[in-house]
């Protein structure tokens, strides 16, 4: 088959190269998947150019693409060769009140939600044109880890949905002296939460804001901390969690659909949403397991993380996702009702 033979799929994605969050991660990741066996193109809008297949992410925010894709094609629902990637907040806010989001789950052919908890979240009309592909990262070295004190990282921008609160209220809840020293990554999105790390970071010495990282330098992180807490209250499925499990370091994750999808309903590492208490017990434990062992051994609490996230691990897997999405697309191309995977 030549090059000009070759399907065209365009991912459309509200976020710009620049702002590298989930979002884009994920169309560009999707498009170095699918340049073999498809013509390739990601945009921030659909303008009309001819395509035989539009993937868009986010239901709300690509609204207006997905509504002029259904246009063109003369239908109003089940649009032939338009898939809908779903996000946290599309699905664990705005298709409850947003009409342009609900909308776009009816014009879909395909709805893909990024972790087994998504379909949950949809009337039971939509499930069966839903299909769950995890997102996938590279896997890399797991470290030794230093037995002087517990390395815990936060990765996220600072914005409410990421509910930093909650690691500030628990860094203040640490003694400075037990030994569990916090890194927080991310850009400052919102003027208050980053007075508020300031604050934290003022009155606590065992905490870090380390603002905004390139990618590279935020894995680097990820494999050297001990633990990532990601205390996020709405999730699509999250990169980080993805990229902490592929690098041999457990997580503390706030129990809510987004990350229970990631690491499962019986995960050890589990605080409730915005209970900084649980997730100040939590780092207290692991450091005072680590504390009373000796050097090189893992306490019961660490090992168990440790073990529930390696099983974990083969979901995130490159050549899973990529399997997963080239099927995805093949089906939108045969107009089938693309079903649950």
């Amino acid at each position: 088959m030549s090059e000009r033979s070759k399907p065209r799929v365009l991912i459309v994605t509200p976020a710009a190269a620049k702002s590298n969050n989930g979002n884009w991660q994920t169309a560009w990741r999707w498009a170095g998947f699918l340049k073999r066996d498809f013509e390739v193109a990601i945009d921030q809008s659909w303008r009309g150019a001819p395509c035989d297949v539009l993937l868009a992410l986010h239901a709300r925010r690509s609204a207006d693409d997905i509504a002029a894709w259904a246009q063109a094609q003369g239908l109003t629902r089940n649009v032939r060769r338009l898939g809908v990637v779903l996000t946290g907040t599309d699905l664990y806010r705005d298709i409850e009140t947003d009409a342009a989001a609900k909308r776009s789950l009816e014009l879909a052919r395909a709805l893909v939600v990024l972790q087994e908890k998504g379909p949950d979240r949809l009337p039971a009309g939509l499930r069966s044109k839903t299909r769950v592909i995890f997102q996938s990262t590279t896997t890399r070295q797991t470290l030794a880890k230093t037995p002087r004190h517990l390395r815990v990282v936060m990765v996220g921008h600072l914005r409410d949905e990421k509910l930093p609160q909650t690691l500030y209220q628990a860094a203040r809840l640490l003694n400075p002296e037990n030994g569990v020293l916090i890194d927080h990554i991310g850009d400052p999105l919102d003027a208050d939460l980053a007075a508020q790390a300031r604050a934290t970071a003022a009155a606590c010495p065992h905490y870090r804001w380390l603002g905004g990282l390139s990618h590279e330098a935020t894995r680097r992180h990820i494999q050297r901390a001990h633990v990532l807490v990601h205390a996020s209250k709405m999730e699509g499925g999250a990169h980080v969690v993805m990229e902490a499990v592929c690098s041999g370091t457990p997580v503390l994750a706030s129990k809510m659909d987004g990350n229970v999808g990631m690491l499962g309903d019986n995960y050890a590492g589990y605080f409730e949403v915005g209970d900084a208490k649980g997730l100040a017990a939590l780092l207290t434990q692991l450091r005072t397991e680590q504390m009373s062992l000796n050097k090189g051994t893992q306490g019961r609490l660490y090992s168990k993380l440790m073990q529930q996230c390696a099983g974990r691990a083969a979901l995130f897997a490159p050549e899973t996702e990529k399997s997963a999405l080239i099927r995805l697309v093949k089906d939108l191309l045969n107009k089938t009702e693309a079903g649950k995977r």
